[in-house]
């Protein structure tokens, strides 16, 4: 059976309403890759060189928003909930908001969406089967093996198909000028969480999702990669590539 999570792909517990306590003011860069962050409370700012990734907890069910920004450009994954909060946010570096892009198409990972696109003029982008799900239009249908552009940056399109079928993760290397070059952020939404995969719906789902995850994440990324999921704490691959074969084993 799949494993017990309050929502459709969390391992956090539900947390309380993100509108009891705002604050806009970010905590230093940590080193430790859980970079927590609950409802209501202030950002984590990773600064890597040029590029910035901030993580924020906008929902009573701890969703993660996170906001990549280069000078001159910025884009949004997950427009979860609360839209004024995430437009504080990306007004903040007065850079424009180039485009949102939704890890899947479950309810909890869009519902400020079209706020925030209304907003920004933002364009719209996700996986090209779960597309059709989200309350706006999208402009982009992304696939395996796309990238997005964020600035002269580009983030490489990974599909993990299993949580949803159009689920994708977005894999950010640091550049030359960051402190550890070509170090990877993966940000999975809710394919990937300290402890195992995302939520499934059958045993094809799941054998699908691991099998992505083997091929596409832990063949491909080294054990220093962060792992940014779409609710609660990060993780590391090489905190987590111990435990595959453990979650094979006992189907969740």
């Amino acid at each position: 059976m799949p494993r017990p999570e309050p929502h459709d792909g969390a391992g956090s517990p539900a947390m309380p309403d993100p509108d009891d306590a705002r604050s806009p003011a970010a905590v230093p860069d940590p080193e430790n890759a859980a970079s927590h962050v609950h409802p209501g409370g202030p950002p984590v700012v990773h600064r890597l060189g040029p590029v910035t990734l901030t993580k924020l907890s906008v929902s009573a069910e701890d969703n993660n928003a996170y906001l990549v920004s280069v000078p001159g450009a910025q884009i949004l994954v997950d427009a979860a909930d609360d839209a004024p909060r995430l437009l504080e946010l990306v007004a903040a570096s007065g850079d424009p908001l180039t485009a949102v892009v939704t890890t899947h198409r479950h309810w909890d990972h869009h519902r400020a969406l079209a706020a925030v696109v209304a907003a920004t003029g933002a364009q719209v982008l996700a996986g090209a089967q779960d597309a059709s799900e989200l309350p706006v239009p999208a402009d982009r249908l992304l696939v395996y093996g796309a990238t997005v552009a964020v600035g002269d940056l580009t983030l490489d399109v990974v599909a993990l198909r299993g949580h949803t079928p159009g689920s994708v993760a977005l894999a950010l290397t640091e550049p030359a000028s960051a402190p550890n070059p070509g170090r990877v952020h993966l940000l999975t939404g809710d394919s990937l969480f300290p402890g195992g995969p995302g939520r499934t719906w059958s045993p094809a789902d799941f054998t699908s999702l691991m099998d992505d995850l083997a091929e596409r994440v832990f063949a491909r990324f080294g054990d220093d990669t962060v792992v940014h999921p779409g609710h609660g704490d990060g993780t590391t691959i090489g905190a987590e590539r111990p435990h595959l074969q453990q979650w094979r084993a006992r189907g969740w």
